[in-house]
């Protein structure tokens, strides 16, 4: 059986019908810590939770206690809910792993067992065989933003139009750094006043217009000027290195040489931007934006990009991206202002027949 996804699993909470085993595997840990609190929530009423709630880390379980912990009955409820946490703590050849298989086997019907492994770690194949497992992987741009929106009102605070979106580009993606700075947002707002687009600039100290994503922005757009300029503005943020910043310069190159070559390729830019945003889809790609406005943006600066440009830039960007990483005889300033100059060359196109 498939893997569920996170909006089929909490589908079926609401209704009512939770599994008997879980196993939450992937990357977001934040997400699967929800998940957990949701489960428990449908699993055990308010009233008995105290005492028909056991989470347990894997490394703090041996054989006796796993097999008391998902066969001792619920008190006074219908069921009750063990959580166990981070399996990759147990030895490959450990023996509590057979208890565990024999188990879920033959789980018992009223204790809703749930597992989790960290992230980066691979599935069991076992468990997946016995369990009703949970990929809980990275959220798509239009999720990401949903999950701060929900996130903040969980927190007490209201976002207004536009601050959703740039919390996400002045922060970035990772759903613990986001939540630190709705923590940070929610303590300086005043009960009842939305918290504004120019308001999460202030605090997250990130304003409109000089974010990572403006400079990628303006090289694309071939403003060389305005992107060096950008650079002792974006690079001293937080969450903001060299590194990161040609990653997401060379994702915008790529994705502006695909756009390229479908336009090359007799495409027109609504086409374009459809098969960019059918590959997106299908992906998944971390670190982008909301998918329609990055196939917009880079239908739109394919147009002022040749192939050969756009493949001497992207050349350029894995030779500043070695530079960083290996490098200890310049700054990472000098770095990304050698690269933007390097790649705001303008190369004559070459033309087919032209004399050797």
């Amino acid at each position: 059986m498939p893997a569920l996804t996170l909006e089929a699993v909490y589908r079926s909470l609401k209704r009512g019908e939770p599994a008997t085993v879980y196993y939450l595997t992937g990357d977001a840990d934040v997400l699967k810590e929800e998940l957990v609190k949701e489960i428990i929530r449908v699993g055990v009423d308010d009233a008995s939770r105290d005492f028909n709630v056991d989470i347990r880390a894997a490394g703090d379980v041996d054989g006796e206690a796993l097999h008391a912990l998902v066969e001792t009955p619920p008190m006074l409820a219908e069921r009750r809910v063990v959580v166990l946490k981070n399996l990759e703590q147990w030895r490959a050849n450990a023996a509590i792993w057979q208890v565990l298989f024999r188990y879920l086997e033959r789980p018992s019907p009223t204790t809703l067992l749930v597992l989790t492994h960290g992230s980066g770690e691979k599935p069991h194949a076992r468990i997946v065989s016995l369990a009703t497992q949970v990929e809980v992987d990275t959220l798509s741009p239009d999720q990401l933003r949903r999950w701060v929106v929900k996130r903040a009102q969980k927190a007490g605070i209201e976002l207004a139009p536009g601050a959703a979106e740039h919390l996400i580009i002045a922060v970035g993606g990772d759903l613990g750094s986001l939540t630190m700075e709705i923590e940070k947002l929610a303590a300086a707002t005043p009960v009842g006043t939305p918290v504004t687009l120019e308001r999460v600039s202030e605090l997250a100290g990130v304003r409109r217009g000089e974010t990572l994503v403006d400079w990628v922005e303006a090289v694309l757009r071939r403003d060389a000027v305005a992107a060096i300029g950008l650079l002792d503005v974006v690079l001293p943020q937080p969450g903001v290195n060299g590194v990161r910043m040609v990653t997401a310069l060379g994702t915008a190159l790529l994705g502006t040489r695909a756009a390229r070559a479908l336009a090359d390729g007799g495409a027109s830019p609504r086409d374009a931007g459809d098969q960019l945003f059918g590959f997106l889809k299908q992906a998944r790609p971390q670190g982008l934006g909301l998918w329609s406005e990055e196939t917009r943006r880079w239908v739109r600066a394919a147009s002022g990009w040749t192939g050969q440009e756009l493949d001497a830039a992207l050349e350029a960007v894995y030779q500043a991206d070695r530079a960083l990483k290996t490098t200890t005889l310049t700054d990472e300033r000098g770095v990304l202002a050698a690269l933007l100059l390097r790649i705001a060359r303008r190369r004559p196109s070459l033309k087919t027949g032209a004399a050797a």
